[in-house]
């Protein structure tokens, strides 16, 4: 698997990428791309890592899988390209935003405007097979990201890591709320975003802190 990476997090992660379970998930996610179908793109592996440098993050988002049909998966989480259809939570993660912030829901998932604004979109598994949710779980992609995760929480002060369900809050545990603001609620999945997502409020809450600690809030 070859690593493309933004010099910051290459710094950042030498480490990790040494590491013998790093070379096991390397050789079996190259053995998936070689044998099957598996999204996202190659390319777009390690995507919401190279299109934002380290100093430059400001909100983490968790997710866990890339989404696992045609066209969808483009290495954010959460994220769809432009011109695919809004998958069920992101359609309710706009309407989240209409409510907390007053903003009407824009056309595209494309969620790259809110990188270029220092929103790290991360998911837990970076590569996924076809049609089959889940299937590159427990691999190492978890190890890998939960690194990511606690070297920028221990580099860095005043993020915020917005953690939506159960997941997502179990693998942000570790982080020091003294530190960061944590923002935890339901997941915006169709399933669950009426247990607690809706009426969160989590954009302006993260947009309070930054502008608390000197930061330019997201225009989400």
């Amino acid at each position: 698997m070859a690593i493309r990476l933004e010099p910051s997090w290459k710094e950042l992660l030498k480490d990790e990428f040494a590491k013998p379970y790093f070379q096991a998930l390397s050789e079996f996610v190259h053995h998936e791309y070689q044998t099957g179908t598996v999204y996202p793109p190659a390319k777009f592996i390690f995507n919401a890592l190279d299109s934002l440098p380290v100093d430059q993050v400001k909100v983490v988002i968790l997710g866990q899988d890339p989404y696992h049909g045609p066209g969808q998966a483009h290495g954010l989480s959460f994220s769809v390209p432009d011109g695919i259809a809004l998958p069920p939570s992101l359609q309710n993660i706009y309407k989240e935003i209409q409510t907390d912030l007053g903003q009407s829901s824009p056309v595209s998932g494309n969620l790259d405007r809110w990188v270029k604004e220092g929103v790290l979109l991360l998911n837990a598994t970076l590569t996924v097979r076809a049609h089959q949710a889940g299937s590159h779980q427990n691999q190492g992609w978890e190890q890998f990201t939960d690194a990511v995760i606690r070297c920028l929480a221990d580099s860095r002060d005043h993020l915020v890591f917005i953690l939506w369900g159960s997941y997502a809050q179990r693998k942000g545990a570790f982080i020091d709320t003294g530190k960061h603001l944590v923002i935890k609620s339901a997941h915006p999945s169709p399933l669950s975003a009426y247990n607690g997502f809706f009426g969160s409020r989590p954009f302006s809450q993260a947009n309070a802190y930054l502008k608390a600690h000197g930061e330019t809030p997201i225009n989400w």
